[in-house]
């Protein structure tokens, strides 16, 4: 902002030199010396560039609306009428004595008046458009504020939806282990405390390695296997293609979740949850897949709220809503996500 107001104060400063050499020329021209044309051209332009520069304040402080331009000529008029007072009193007294100049300044009282609205006027007009879209430029950066905002308190919010799900699961696991197995209770504690422990730290919007997300959801799913045993099988596939992509932190674990959920809670034998993750064009695929059982009763209720936080978070963070898509076929559910890399 600073840049481009020096910038602007330099062009003006540029287009006053030239105005005044110019003028010069012209009353040279109209057979006065250097020395009178230069003067009359120097005074004439120096009280021109203070009611511009007069002009310029009044629109920092206040900026009629569209309806209302026509303050902006009204202003022009009135400071034009002031400029060929002052400068008709001005040149007047420096002039006192030259009879010829000061004909030449009767004469011109009407073309200076119609030259300084003519200038007044395009600097009232280019100031105001200069304000507007400052005003404008405010604007959408703040409006591009309150909407990260917004999508920060939208993503915490779903994020505080699942956290306390899992929390309390874990501590109800916790609970039935300390009396018959006071060793993997503590276990467990320890694990919970330093999955935990990792997730204080991330945000939402906040993007790690698919190595640094996978050693988070690992803490989690040796959580889950305390609470559902030898029961629960998982297998992770990483791509060489795939090591060092970006991710949401903290992404993947509502889907697996929600495929823990799906496979294991109607399910008495073992279940395998398996985790693939791969490019695809400039993109990481991360799917993951778990039995699926259509005659069970959890089967019936959807694919539950961590699927549906996923694809919101998805489209937050991405602006797309294609970036989650599900597939059921042959027993198997299957969970796949599309995270666009940067390059």
């Amino acid at each position: 902002m600073k840049g481009q107001a020096r910038k602007l104060a330099l062009i003006e400063a540029s287009w006053w030199f030239t105005w005044v050499w110019v003028q010069a020329f012209v009353v040279n021209f109209a057979g006065f010396t250097w020395k009178v044309s230069l003067t009359d051209a120097v005074v004439s332009n120096f009280i021109l560039g203070w009611e511009g520069y007069s002009i310029v304040l009044m629109l920092k402080f206040y900026q009629p609306d569209k309806s209302k331009l026509y303050y902006l000529l009204l202003w022009s008029v009135a400071l034009s009428g002031i400029y060929v007072l002052a400068v008709g009193f001005a040149l007047g007294i420096v002039f006192e004595k030259n009879a010829p100049y000061l004909v030449f300044l009767d004469n011109t009282i009407l073309l200076r008046f119609g030259f300084s609205f003519l200038m007044l006027a395009f600097i009232a007009v280019l100031g105001w458009i200069w304000f507007y879209l400052q005003a404008q430029q405010k604007d959408e950066e703040r409006k591009a504020d309150v909407d990260k905002l917004s999508r920060e308190a939208e993503l915490y919010s779903l994020r505080q939806q699942l956290q306390p799900h899992f929390l309390f699961n874990s501590l109800n696991s916790i609970n039935a282990l300390i009396a018959v197995e006071p060793a993997r209770a503590r276990t467990m504690v320890q694990q919970l405390s330093d999955f935990f422990r990792g997730t204080l730290g991330r945000q939402e919007s906040h993007k790690v390695t698919l190595d640094e997300e996978l050693e988070q959801l690992r803490l989690y799913l040796e959580i889950e296997k305390v609470r559902f045993g030898h029961r629960l099988k998982t297998e992770v596939f990483m791509d060489e293609k795939a090591i060092g992509t970006m991710v949401p932190s903290l992404l993947l674990q509502p889907v697996v979740e929600n495929a823990i959920k799906f496979g294991l809670y109607d399910v008495t034998g073992e279940v395998l949850i398996s985790i693939q993750a791969g490019r695809e064009g400039n993109d990481l695929r991360v799917c993951i897949e778990n039995p699926y059982d259509p005659e069970t009763p959890s089967a019936g209720k959807g694919v539950g709220f961590g699927l549906t936080s996923i694809e919101r978070r998805l489209y937050l963070l991405y602006g797309r809503n294609d970036l989650l898509t599900i597939e059921k076929k042959n027993g198997k559910f299957c969970a796949c996500l599309l995270i666009p890399q940067t390059t």
